[in-house]
C-alpha cells in the first residue's frame, strides 16, 4: 500500500515532517519537526537537538509526504492538489530533482489514537496480540 493522502493513518509516521496547526495548548502551535518516536497517545517531533513530545488528543497535525510517482497518481484522482511548502516545512533532504513539491495533509489527533503496530495492520488476524 504507498503512502497517499487517503492512506497516511495506516502508516508508519516516523521519518515524516510535520507540524502541528492547532492546539488545545497555544504554545505547541507551530512546533515544526521530524517524527523521531510514536506512543498510543503521543508523537515526538525533533526539532534541532529539541524533541518535543506531543499528545496527540487535542491536536491536528500538518504532515508532508513525499512526492512519488505512487502519491502523485493517488492525489490527482483524490483531487487533492499539493501546496506550496510553509516557512517551516522546507523541502525534504534526497527527493529527486523532477519532484520538488509534496503534498501536506491535515490530521486531526484523534485519528492517530492507538497502538502504532495495530493502527498500520492492513486487515486480517493479528499476530501481535
Amino acid at each position: 500500500m504507498a503512502l497517499t493522502p487517503e492512506t497516511l493513518c495506516r502508516h508508519e509516521l516516523i521519518g515524516l515532517h510535520a507540524r502541528v496547526v492547532e492546539s488545545t495548548n497555544p504554545d505547541t502551535v507551530g512546533i515544526s519537526g521530524r517524527v523521531v518516536d510514536e506512543t498510543m497517545r503521543t508523537l515526538s517531533l525533533s526539532a534541532g537537538d529539541r524533541v518535543w513530545c506531543l499528545p496527540k488528543r487535542g491536536t491536528t497535525f500538518e504532515f508532508e509526504i513525499p512526492c512519488t510517482d505512487e502519491a502523485a497518481d493517488a492525489a490527482k484522482a483524490s483531487g487533492t492538489a499539493p501546496k506550496l511548502p510553509s516557512e517551516t516545512a522546507g523541502p525534504q533532504a534526497g527527493q529527486s530533482g523532477g519532484c520538488e513539491d509534496a503534498a501536506y495533509v491535515t490530521v486531526d489527533g484523534t485519528r492517530l489514537l492507538s497502538r502504532p503496530a495495530l493502527r498500520t495492520e492492513k486487515t486480517g488476524v493479528s499476530t501481535w496480540r
